[in-house]
């Protein structure tokens, strides 16, 4: 999209540390770069030209809906420059790189194979948030990103057991906020800690949480006090038979687990393992399904009941809460709605479900102290958010769902047997150029889906997904110089040695690795810092950044976000060509959102900095152009003594405050001296 006030104060940022280090001595690389693939350019795609599934691209052709990804990729480019150009930003869009270039998704192959090869990378399958509207799994840190409060159903619902409890015909009652799930209920699930109750409401017996009963029916009395692990193993009749099969298998039982709380519900919980983590985990855990088995998830890409359950198919789920409820109305105890939060999908900005799906993932859990003590190693403007936020996010850190169902994006570069028992990972374009005997043009799906290779009588078909759009940003300190030219070569910095041009670039990652600084806004502690973070740590055991400078988020001056809609903030070229580009950069360097924190933007704001500081600098420049032929007639004068004091003190205070990256301080500073050198 178009560049608005977040990337314009990211690149201030940008420019502001770098222009400061390059006068300070350092060489400074100055590159553009382009996220090309992914989510946000398919979802504009599928809008412009009415997809609503992934059958729908197939039919269209993946080359044909590629290019048409291509093509709007650069779309803003021009508007890009231009803007970066009228912020006086010091940077090269001659020498940038794309994502979408062959160099570097083929350097993002020769990364993904190092950590095949170190036995990284894996499939599983794990229940995962989907994005329906993108038909495609998200990973745990992009489902953190747009959460929402919504109103839901808060049920209450009752499951008989199928023979009697202490004497008593008795049901066990369960809420949730998901009925849709109740189709594929496979389990019940309590605490074998915890103590329940049998009691009676209008004529009929059931239990619960002793503790929650009143909670829900105030007049109940107990009748009978049962522990959780007296429950375990009980049979149920189920609210739908259409996994009946599954009986023989020890489905519709009672199982205990400590993930069941009272804090809420009713310390029952409704089990449906192909939509829940934790459900699916205690039927590992009971021995019920090896882990990565199959259970009950009759629901399709696009959220929609399949065949398997046959009274709703081809329905989206969640319109199907109420039918659903009133189907099984005489199990129904409560009915009503709750407000609370749930994630969408950032891209699409629609619900997320939970879903047992086949992915590939990098592993992260294990290396989890790695990550730690790497993080310890940076230097992060504003300080609590290494201690807090990001240590917090690492040190709960899970494996990384780096696959994606979807088209415009780096191939997975995995070419498996039928059953995945036996699998070839190609690292570079001529590796697959030997294996296929086939010229490679491009490395996109629709160049090298078809390819099959032929190996010691096996037959190896590539995986169909792509990698997640984040992997490929993780890789941009190596993937931008096109490392390690694609050569097979050691991952220890300290030892590169390749031939040719595979030791010139192997040589610019071991000379600007680990980057002396990056800036960012917040969200990215669980994008682009993270990504970069996991990668640098598992490859080559250290940070990919030594200094990172997190920013808030620009809001409109109401405090509201900023929208085009309701056009609550001023135009970035209407301020420039009022006030300046030096004026709004100072603006923004010296307020708090340099420091992680939000701004409510106020174009008085960036007309007081034009009043107090650019117009007496540039006065002050203008006096001293006008008399620099003055001759001095030798005198050394208290005045001359006293400026240049105030000069050096100046210059030795911003020096000190910019090599801390503590940005905010700038403005004062400059204030305090221009007022010297003017009055």
């Amino acid at each position: 999209g178009l560049p608005h006030y977040g990337h314009i104060l990211s690149g201030t940022v940008k420019d502001t540390v770098t222009r400061f280090f390059y006068q300070q001595g350092y060489d400074v690389d100055r590159r553009f770069g382009w996220d090309c693939h992914g989510l946000p350019v398919e979802y504009e795609i599928d809008k412009k030209l009415g997809i609503s599934s992934r059958d729908e691209v197939l039919k269209m052709g993946i080359g044909k809906y590629n290019e048409e990804c291509r093509s709007i990729v650069m779309k803003y480019s021009g508007e890009w420059e231009k803007t970066v150009e009228r912020l006086g930003r010091w940077v090269s869009f001659k020498n940038g790189y794309k994502t979408m270039d062959k160099a570097y998704m083929e350097s993002v192959w020769n990364i993904f194979k190092e950590l095949f090869n170190r036995n990284l990378i894996y499939r599983g399958f794990r229940v995962m948030p989907f994005s329906t509207a993108c038909s495609t799994p998200l990973s745990n840190f992009e489902s953190n990103q747009n959460y929402k409060d919504v109103s839901d159903p808060s049920v209450l619902i009752s499951f008989p057991l199928l023979e009697a409890l202490e004497g008593y015909k008795v049901s066990l009652v369960a809420w949730t906020t998901t009925p849709w799930t109740f189709p594929s209920n496979c389990a019940l699930v309590v605490n074998s800690e915890f103590e329940y109750g049998i009691f009676e409401h209008k004529q009929r017996f059931y239990l619960m949480h002793v503790g929650r009963i009143g909670e829900y029916f105030k007049d109940a009395k107990v009748l009978r006090r049962i522990s959780g692990q007296r429950l375990e193993g009980l049979e149920y009749e189920q609210p739908f038979p259409y996994f009946e099969e599954y009986r023989k298998k020890g489905f519709f039982r009672v199982y205990t687990s400590g993930f069941v709380t009272d804090t809420d519900g009713t310390g029952v919980v409704h089990s449906a393992p192909g939509f829940g983590e934790s459900d699916y985990n205690v039927f590992v855990e009971k021995g019920l399904i090896r882990e990565n088995d199959l259970v009950p998830c009759p629901v399709d890409e696009n959220g929609r009941y399949t065949s398997e359950v046959k009274d709703y198919a081809g329905r989206y789920v969640k319109d199907c809460d109420k039918v659903i409820l009133s189907d099984i109305k005489d199990r129904v105890l409560m009915n009503q709605r709750i407000v609370h939060k749930y994630p969408f999908c950032w891209r699409s900005d629609t619900p997320l479900l939970y879903k047992l799906v086949p992915n590939w993932f990098v592993k992260v859990r294990d290396h989890v102290d790695s990550l730690l003590r790497n993080n310890e190693k940076i230097n992060w403007v504003p300080k609590d958010i290494k201690y807090k936020r990001f240590h917090n996010w690492l040190e709960n850190a899970r494996d990384w769902s780096i696959s994606r169902n979807r088209f415009w994006g780096t191939p997975i570069p995995l070419w498996t047997t039928e059953d995945y028992s036996d699998m070839i990972c190609v690292g570079s374009i001529g590796e697959l150029e030997r294996l296929s005997g086939r010229k490679i043009s491009d490395i996109h799906r629709e160049f090298i889906d078809d390819i099959v290779i032929h190996k010691d009588g096996k037959e190896y078909r590539r995986v169909e997904e792509v990698l997640d759009c984040w992997f490929e940003s993780g890789s941009m300190p190596y993937a931008q110089d096109h490392w390690p030219s694609c050569r097979d070569v050691s991952t220890d910095l300290k030892h590169l040695s390749v031939a040719g041009e595979g030791e010139k670039h192997a040589k610019l990652v071991k000379e600007n690795f680990p980057a002396n600084f990056i800036g960012e806004g917040l969200d990215q502690t669980r994008g682009w810092f993270y990504t970069l973070h996991v990668i640098s740590s598992l490859l080559f055991g250290q940070p990919a950044f030594l200094n990172v400078v997190v920013n808030g988020i620009v809001l409109a001056e109401d405090g509201r976000k900023m929208s085009k809609r309701l056009r609550n903030y001023p135009d970035p070229s209407h301020i420039f060509n009022t006030y300046g580009a030096d004026s709004l950069r100072m603006y923004l360097i010296s307020s708090p959102v340099v420091e992680a924190e939000n701004l409510k933007f106020s174009e008085g704001g960036v007309k007081e900095v034009l009043k107090t500081l650019i117009i007496p600098w540039y006065n002050s420049l203008g006096f001293y152009l006008e008399n620099r032929d003055v001759e001095p007639d030798g005198r050394s004068l208290p005045m001359d003594g006293w400026i240049t004091a105030s000069f050096d003190n100046f210059a030795w205070s911003l020096t000190r405050k910019m090599r801390k990256y503590e940005l905010s301080s700038v403005l004062t500073l400059a204030l305090r001296f221009i007022d010297d050198l003017s009055n």
